[in-house]
C-alpha cells in the first residue's frame, strides 16, 4: 500500500490499493462509514419529527425547518464540496466533513430549543456537503483501476443497506432512549471512521484543480433557496404580509443574480451553458417534479402513520422499508432494462406508477391495516421508483460527454435536493396545513390526502414532460454500470465514473 501521507498527483500516478487487501477493506470501510452516517441521518430524522415537536412544543413550521435547514446547506454546497477535495486533498476534506458532521450532530442532540436544533441541522448540511462527494472520490482516486468498479458497487450496496435500515433504527431510538439519540449515534460512527481514514487512506489531489472557488455563486444559490423557503414556510401563519412578500421577492432577485454571476464567471460552480443540451435540461426538469413529490411524501407519511394511524415511531419507520428495499434489490435490473428500451418509456411510466402509489396512500387513515392499506401503496410506489430512478441517472450522464459526467451528476443530485427543499416548504401551504395541524389527527389526515393529490399531480407533470421532451435513446455504455446498482430515495446517486470530485471544478 502507498504511504498514507503521500500525496498523489492525479489518478494515473496515484495509489493503487487493491480491493481484497487489508488496506482496500480499510479504505472501503472508511468511505462506507462516512457516507452511511449521512445517509442514515437523512432517513431517521423524519421518524423523530412528531416527538421533536411535542418535546419543544412547536408547530409544523419548526418541523419543516428541522428538515429543510439540513437540505438547504447540503444542496447549496454539495457542488463546492467535491472541488474543495480536489484542491486541498480528498482525504483531508472528507475527514473534515466527518468531524464537522459529528460535532453538528452533538449540538443537535444537546439542543435546548427547536431553533438551536435547526441551526445545528444547517451545520450538519455543511458537513454532509463535504463528506458526501468525498466518500466516492476516495474510492475512485485510491483504488486500482481494475478494482474501482467492484469497490463502487460494494460502496453503493452497503450505502443502500444503511438507507434501508435507517427508518428502523430511527424508530427504535425514538421509542427507546429518545429522539436525541437519532443524532448522537453519529458520534461513535465518526469516532471509528476518522482514525481509520487518517491511518489507512492515502491522500490524493488533482493537479489540475486550482485555488479559485465560486464562493459568490454558492452563497447566492443558498441565499435564494433560503429566502424562498422562508417565505413558503411563513406564509400559512403570516399570509400576504411584508414578512412573506419581502423574502419571496428577495429570493427571486437572488436567483436572478445567481444566474448572472454564473454566466459571467470564467470558472462557475454551475456552468449555465450545460443547460443548452436539450436532453440534459429535460431530464433535470423531470427530476425537479419527481423528487419534489418523493420528498413531500416521505416528510409527511411518517407523521401520518404516527399521528393519525397511531403507530409507534418504530412501526411507522419500519412500515416504509419496502420502497427502499425494492430500490436496493431491483435498481440494477431496471438500469439494464432502461438501456434496452431507451429512457423515454421508463421516465414516462415510472412517475405514473409512483402517482398511483401516492393516490393509494389516501386510503391510509385512522384504523388503517398495514397489509391492506399501506403495503399495496408502497409496493406500487417502489415499483415506480425502480422503473424511474436508475434510467433517469443513466440518461443524465449519457446526455453529456464523459469529461463532464461528474458535473452533470452533481447538478442532477443538487437539483433533486433543491426540489425536495422547496417541496417540504410548499406542500403544507398547498395542502392547507396550519402550524398545529399535526396535533389534530382529523385535520392532519384531511390535509395529508390533499398533499398526496399535489404530489401525484407533480409526478403526472413529470411524466408528461418526459414523454414530450425525452426522445433520443440513451447511448449504450454511456453510463458506468455501477450507478445503477443502488439509487438513493432522497436524490439520484453521484456519478461513480472518472472524477466525481470534479463536479464543481470542471
Amino acid at each position: 500500500m502507498s504511504d498514507p501521507v503521500a500525496v498523489a498527483e492525479g489518478h494515473a500516478e496515484g495509489p493503487a490499493v487493491r480491493l481484497g487487501t487489508p488496506a482496500g477493506r480499510a479504505v472501503l470501510g472508511t468511505a462506507v462509514l462516512g457516507s452511511g452516517m449521512a445517509l442514515l441521518d437523512s432517513t431517521v430524522v423524519n421518524v423523530a419529527l412528531p416527538h421533536i415537536g411535542r418535546d419543544f412544543g412547536v408547530g409544523l413550521d419548526a418541523l419543516q425547518w428541522t428538515v429543510n435547514a439540513y437540505m438547504l446547506t447540503l444542496a447549496g454546497l454539495i457542488l463546492l464540496g467535491g472541488a474543495l477535495g480536489d484542491r486541498y486533498g480528498r482525504r483531508r476534506v472528507f475527514v473534515l466533513g466527518v468531524v464537522w458532521f459529528a460535532l453538528a450532530s452533538l449540538l443537535c442532540g444537546l439542543a435546548p430549543s427547536a431553533w438551536v436544533l435547526i441551526a445545528a441541522r444547517a451545520l450538519q448540511g455543511v458537513g454532509g456537503a463535504l463528506l458526501t462527494p468525498g466518500s466516492l472520490a476516495l474510492i475512485q482516486s485510491v483504488f486500482h483501476p481494475d478494482d474501482r468498479a467492484g469497490a463502487v458497487g460494494a460502496w453503493s450496496g452497503l450505502g443502500g443497506v444503511a438507507a434501508a435500515v435507517g427508518p428502523f433504527v430511527g424508530g427504535w431510538l425514538v421509542d427507546g432512549p429518545g429522539w436525541r439519540w437519532v443524532f448522537l449515534i453519529n458520534l461513535p460512527v465518526a469516532a471509528v471512521c476518522v482514525p481509520i481514514a487518517l491511518r489507512h487512506v492515502p491522500e490524493t489531489k488533482d493537479p489540475r484543480a486550482h485555488g479559485r472557488f465560486d464562493a459568490a455563486g454558492a452563497a447566492l444559490g443558498a441565499l435564494a433557496l433560503g429566502a424562498v423557503t422562508y417565505a413558503l414556510i411563513a406564509a400559512p401563519g403570516k399570509g400576504a404580509s411584508p414578512a412573506v412578500i419581502v423574502p419571496a421577492v428577495a429570493g427571486v432577485l437572488l436567483g436572478v443574480a445567481f444566474v448572472v454571476v454564473e454566466r459571467r464567471r470564467a470558472d462557475p460552480m454551475l456552468p449555465v451553458s450545460i443547460f443548452r443540451i436539450r436532453m440534459f435540461s429535460a431530464v433535470n426538469a423531470v427530476t425537479l417534479f419527481v423528487y419534489a413529490a418523493f420528498s413531500g411524501f416521505f416528510f409527511l407519511a411518517v407523521i401520518q402513520l404516527q399521528v393519525v394511524v397511531g403507530w409507534s415511531a418504530l412501526v411507522a419507520g419500519t412500515a416504509l422499508l419496502p420502497t427502499t428495499v425494492m430500490m436496493l434489490l431491483l435498481s440494477s435490473r431496471a438500469g439494464r432494462l432502461g438501456q434496452r428500451l431507451g429512457p423515454r418509456l421508463p421516465l414516462t411510466c415510472g412517475p405514473l406508477l409512483c402517482a398511483v402509489g401516492l393516490l393509494l396512500m389516501t386510503r391510509v387513515g385512522a384504523g388503517a391495516v398495514y397489509w391492506r392499506d399501506v403495503l399495496p401503496a408502497l409496493l406500487v410506489l417502489g415499483l415506480g421508483m425502480v422503473t424511474l430512478v436508475a434510467p433517469l441517472t443513466a440518461t443524465v450522464l449519457a446526455s453529456v460527454d464523459v469529461a463532464r459526467a461528474g458535473l452533470a451528476s452533481g447538478i442532477n443530485n443538487a437539483a433533486a435536493r433543491a426540489a425536495g427543499l422547496v417541496a417540504v416548504a410548499a406542500l403544507p401551504l398547498a395542502a392547507g396545513m396550519g402550524a398545529d395541524a399535526y396535533r389534530d389527527p382529523a385535520v392532519f389526515s384531511a390535509a395529508f390526502d390533499r398533499a398526496m393529490l399535489w404530489c401525484a399531480g407533480a409526478l403526472v407533470a413529470g411524466s408528461v414532460l418526459a414523454w414530450a421532451t425525452v426522445r433520443e435513446p440513451a447511448p449504450r455504455g454511456a453510463c458506468h454500470p455501477e450507478c445503477t446498482y443502488h439509487c438513493g430515495v432522497g436524490a439520484p446517486p453521484l456519478d461513480p465514473g472518472e472524477e466525481p470530485g470534479r463536479a464543481a471544478a470542471d
